[in-house]
Order: C-alpha cells, then sequence, then structure tokens
C-alpha cells in the first residue's frame, strides 16, 4: 500500500522534484551496485557501526556490572552516570571534534556514546532487580563470587541487558546518520549528503532505505539472539 501510494503521488509533475517514484529510486540502486558505490558505502557504514557499537556496549556493561554489584562503586558512580545520559549526543559534536579531528575516530565515538546508556542502564537495573531471596539462597549453598555471577546475577539480570542491547542498535543507526555527516567521504550517509547537493533526490531515499533495513536487520539479529539465550525460561515449566 505505502508503494502504491509513493507511486502515484510521484507522477504528479510538482512532487518528481522533491521525491522521486519507486521505479527512479530502483534505477539508482542498479547503477550504485554496478559502480560499487552502495556496497562500498554500505561496509564503510557497518564498519563505524560495529566498531562504536562493541566499544560503547562493553564500557556500558562492564560499568553497569561494577555499579551493579558493588555498592561504593554505585554510591560513587551511579548517579554521574545517570546525569550524563541526558545530554544528547548531537550537544557533543563540538567536543567531540576537537578532541578525535574529524577522522574515522570522531564517528566511532559517537556510536559508542550513543549506545553506552542502553546498556548500561539496563545491565545496572536488571542486576538491581533480582530477587535477594536468590541472592541470599546462593550465600546459603556457599557459592563463591564467581559462581553466585555465573548462576544467579548474569542469569537474572540477562533479559534486562538484552533489552538494553536491542535498544542500543537502533540508536546506533540513528547516532552514525549524525556522525556520518561530518567530513565524510565514504558511507551512506556521504552518499546521502552528495546526493542532496547534487539534487539527486533518488539517491537521498535510497540511503534512508538502506539505513531502515540495516536498522532492521540489527533489529531481527537482536531478537533471535535474546530467543537463543532466553530459552530457558520458556523451559521452566516443562517437567523431564
Amino acid at each position: 500500500m505505502l508503494l502504491i501510494i509513493w507511486h502515484f503521488y510521484s507522477l504528479n509533475d510538482a512532487s518528481k522534484s522533491i521525491l522521486p517514484s519507486p521505479a527512479g529510486v530502483m534505477m539508482r540502486t542498479i547503477t550504485s551496485l554496478e559502480s560499487g558505490e552502495l556496497i562500498n558505502s554500505i561496509v564503510v557504514s557497518a564498519r563505524r557501526a560495529v566498531s562504536g557499537f562493541l566499544l560503547g556496549s562493553s564500557i556500558g556493561f562492564a560499568l553497569g556490572l561494577l555499579t551493579g554489584v558493588w555498592r561504593r562503586a554505585d554510591i560513587t558512580l551511579s548517579t554521574t552516570l545517570h546525569m550524563l545520559q541526558n545530554i544528547p549526543v548531537l550537544a557533543v559534536i563540538s567536543l567531540f571534534i576537537v578532541w578525535f579531528g574529524i577522522g574515522e575516530e570522531v564517528k566511532i565515538a559517537m556510536v559508542a556514546f550513543g549506545v553506552f546508556f542502553p546498556v548500561y542502564i539496563n545491565t545496572y537495573h536488571g542486576i538491581k532487580s533480582i530477587d535477594n531471596g536468590l541472592i541470599e539462597m546462593g550465600k546459603v549453598y556457599g557459592l563463591t563470587p564467581v559462581a553466585m555471577f555465573r548462576n544467579i546475577i548474569f542469569p537474572g539480570a540477562l533479559p534486562s541487558i538484552l533489552v538494553g542491547v536491542r535498544l542500543s542498535l537502533s540508536i546506533m543507526w540513528l547516532v552514525l546518520i549524525a556522525a556520518e555527516t561530518i567530513a565524510s567521504d565514504a558511507g551512506i550517509g556521504y552518499m546521502a549528503i552528495t546526493g542532496r547537493e547534487l539534487l539527486q533526490m533518488d539517491k537521498v531515499v535510497l540511503s534512508i532505505i538502506i539505513y531502515a533495513l540495516l536498522g532492521k536487520l540489527s533489529d531481527v539479529i537482536s531478537s533471535s539472539l535474546a530467543h537463543r539465550l532466553l530459552r530457558w525460561r520458556d523451559l521452566r515449566g516443562v517437567k523431564p
């Protein structure tokens, strides 16, 4: 239905200059694939996104784990980190440019900054929401700290952690769009910028569609990962 509406709207002469037809976008896709521009842009953007995600989510998980299990770290860090959460990523662009320059580092740093907070907050709250009775039971059975973490803390917090991962994957692409407007010479964002400057609206629409498809792919991967890792919750009521 959306494609049909889009097609008929683009037939209007007044609309052609601002919204290309689906056929025009398809032709742009074919020519971009033949020239290698589209594949190269996807590879470059995916590399930036994955690098920033791994960096930001790793730090977020580590700090969420630290503040969740260690009371002194919770008192020292959690309030400050929750305060920093309210800073929009776009507000720190100028600061990041001064710190990291205009190369690949600033783009990865912005993505890392954006994905850090969903993972940190959900890890922190996942650990804090574990039933204290389970912790006491582990102590009664004499579990070591490592065994306590492996058998009680991590499984109990895992659903919340995976929610944070899913949120961070969606934020990852949103931040990358803004990051790739900073002196880029490759990537999907660069393709959209050059299309805008040259009034090639079919290239701009293609860039938007690629971002949407990559975001959907990330969501499917995170959902499948959550289903596999949390399968034990569906089997709790099954008798052997």
